[in-house]
């Protein structure tokens, strides 16, 4: 059975860094937006492309106020995915042990 919680063990470090990573798109992302840069650029349609499928969805059902939160919802639901998620496929890991 210790293979298969180090089995799950590195699943929920996988998760734990392809989360990390999406948070830091997101946050170059808002960030961004505040500069306006040139939409053509390939680092920018990336960053679009990979992003605004999530953000698009949370967008439409926030009420607009000329601030987007979406970027701040998708944050918080990520930090939320790593303290529950990651977490309990961690001590899975550990009483697989």
């Amino acid at each position: 059975m210790f293979v298969l919680g180090d089995l799950l063990w590195a699943v929920a470090k996988l998760v734990d860094y392809v989360l990390w990573a999406y948070l830091w798109v997101i946050v170059i992302r808002a960030l961004l937006s505040w500069v306006n840069p040139d939409p053509w650029n390939p680092i920018v349609r990336f960053l679009h492309q990979v992003t605004e499928p999530v953000l698009r969805p949370i967008r439409r059902r926030l009420p607009m106020s000329g601030i987007d939160f979406s970027p701040m919802v998708v944050i918080l639901a990520i930090y939320f995915l790593q303290w529950f998620l990651v977490r309990a496929l961690e001590d899975a890991a550990v009483r697989l042990r």
